[in-house]
């Protein structure tokens, strides 16, 4: 569990004061609400049921003047398997702070997942899988989700998968091509396919405000 929420918590941002005031209780209104999020313990507060999942841990070198400095790079996605998911990587020395500081870090990158029925075969209006095809892309890789119905399961990858499952997915189709054995990018292009989701939002809600208008 990512959760580590401290209720001795001071915020030093407007989003975090709002948090703490319970002027926002929910994450996706502290995503709408154009506020910048810069706090963990934002995330820690509103969304207590966390789970994260180390896809990678690498080690890498840099030749410095005092010689060569070894880090470790650690690859995480978090979650709360109902439509929030994160995603960023950490670095360190040490392999556990490496960890945490890639936790904390994908906290700050939560984005809400559109979820839906948007497969033809399947009509259940159940929240399962995406609600529309999406592309994403990270280096030489490019992973593409589409719709499926329900009952399907994850056809994909076990990267894919850990992030799709993180992020409330229950069945999808999925396609990736170029380098996936690199993990990082593999993740990375899963999470920005499942980011342009989310972002797919805006123009479902000027469609709906122009048919109340009409």
């Amino acid at each position: 569990m990512s959760n580590n929420y401290n209720g001795g918590w001071e915020p030093v941002t407007r989003l975090g004061r709002k948090v703490q005031e319970g002027e926002i209780d929910t994450m996706e209104d502290a995503l709408n609400s154009g506020l910048p999020l810069k706090e963990p313990e934002v995330v820690d507060q509103l969304l207590p049921g966390l789970e994260d999942e180390v896809l990678d841990i690498n080690m890498v070198q840099r030749m410095t003047d005092s010689g060569r400095r070894v880090k470790f790079r650690c690859v995480v996605a978090i979650g709360n398997r109902d439509g929030f998911v994160g995603y960023a990587e950490g670095r360190d020395d040490q392999v556990g702070a490496a960890i945490q500081k890639a936790i904390d870090i994908a906290k700050l990158n939560m984005i809400n997942v559109s979820r839906g029925c948007g497969s033809w075969e399947c009509g259940c209006g159940r929240p399962h899988t995406v609600a529309l095809r999406s592309t994403g892309k990270a280096g030489s890789v490019e992973v593409e989700l589409r719709p499926a119905p329900r009952g399907l399961g994850l056809a994909g990858g076990e990267t894919v998968r850990n992030v799709l499952e993180l992020a409330g997915i229950e069945d999808a189709w999925t396609r990736s091509s170029g380098n996936t054995r690199t993990t990082v990018n593999f993740a990375k292009a899963t999470f920005n396919a499942l980011r342009n989701t989310a972002e797919a939002r805006v123009p479902e809600r000027a469609f709906e405000k122009r048919e109340v208008i009409e």
